[in-house]
């Protein structure tokens, strides 16, 4: 995807309250932003660390800009988890899934499950089950090239995990997508230290027949695409 102004560079000075953030720019003027992340982001919230901001040239929003890019280290992260779903739909587009191509028609948040649930995508096709995808943000890496989820505690998580396990017990086909938002990532780990009980859940899933996928992106001011496939390590909880 495109921005379709080039994204503004500031520097982080802290988050708070989840959804907001203050940030300084070039010319040393400080403003609020939104925060569209509901995690911990985890090792990307350092005071200093630079950004990048959208700007919704909206000047009666509350919060005009919103932060969307964070320079850790040498890595550029996407911190924006409303842009994973469309990120993911653009690599079944470009083929980066060959596994879930043969789906002529895509929906996206789709009601389903027994937990009042929403799919993030459902694949259909006549004579092919049907396919629920779930797509999760990755913005989170404790040591070079290795990502984890979740960066916090989410029983929100755990449920689209039983959501998609009850889909492959109704005989209907169900992938988990990491959306990785990070350049510097070979490897994607359930964050067992963080929460032990998605580690268990991600793990029946697996055994009960549920697919999980990774992609990673190239990211900078000007566009973020998902280019590249990267491996699951889920070793033995």
């Amino acid at each position: 995807m495109q921005f379709e102004v080039p994204l503004q560079p500031a520097l982080l000075i802290r988050r708070y309250q989840r959804f907001l953030a203050d940030v300084e720019l070039p010319e040393g003027t400080q403003m609020t932003v939104h925060v569209p992340n509901t995690g911990s982001l985890l090792g990307c919230v350092g005071p200093g660390l630079p950004v990048w901001l959208s700007d919704s040239g909206n000047p009666t929003r509350r919060y005009r800009h919103t932060w969307e890019q964070v320079q850790v280290g040498s890595a550029r992260v996407g911190i924006n988890t409303h842009l994973a779903n469309r990120l993911v739909g653009e690599a079944l587009d470009e083929g980066l899934l060959p596994e879930l191509q043969g789906y002529g028609t895509r929906r996206g948040e789709v009601a389903y499950g027994g937990e009042g649930s929403r799919i993030d995508w459902l694949l259909t096709q006549p004579g092919l089950p049907d396919c629920y995808l779930e797509v999760k943000n990755v913005t989170a890496a404790v040591e070079k090239g290795v990502a984890l989820f979740p960066d916090a505690v989410s029983t929100r998580a755990s449920k689209h995990l039983r959501e998609l396990v009850g889909m492959v017990r109704a005989g209907h086909r169900a992938v988990l997508v990491f959306c990785v938002q990070r350049d510097d990532v070979e490897q994607v780990q359930p964050a067992d230290a963080i929460d032990p009980d998605y580690g268990v859940a991600l793990r029946s899933a697996l055994a009960a027949g549920v697919e999980v996928l990774a992609c990673g992106a190239a990211l900078d001011e000007h566009a973020i695409r998902l280019t590249r496939r990267i491996p699951i390590h889920c070793p033995p909880g």
